[in-house]
């Protein structure tokens, strides 16, 4: 799913205050990580990630992967915290701006 700027903006401000419900280690992406990313993306739709102790194109590399894995959108990339979003085809609790 393509995101629009105006749509990033609306998740980004209501990511603001979510904590971060993975955080990925030495041990990287594991099986376990992306299941309970899965699961964490299927239930809340927006969801941060915390990627520890690694270069900026490491941690961009691995967000990709995440998003590719789990079918999810990058929303934003900040310090080691990265936003991902999926909206449920039946009763979101987000209304997408247009355009």
């Amino acid at each position: 799913m393509e995101l629009t700027t105006k749509q990033k903006l609306y998740l980004k401000s209501k990511a603001h205050d979510i904590k971060p419900v993975v955080m990925i280690g030495q041990k990287g992406i594991t099986d376990s990580v992306i299941e309970e990313i899965k699961s964490s993306i299927d239930h809340h739709e927006l969801i941060k990630v915390k990627i520890a102790g690694q270069e900026k194109e490491v941690r961009e590399a691995v967000a990709a992967e995440l998003a590719e894995k789990a079918d999810m959108t990058i929303v934003q990339i900040m310090g080691n915290n990265v936003t991902f979003f999926k909206q449920k085809k039946k009763e979101s609790s987000f209304s997408l701006p247009k355009a």
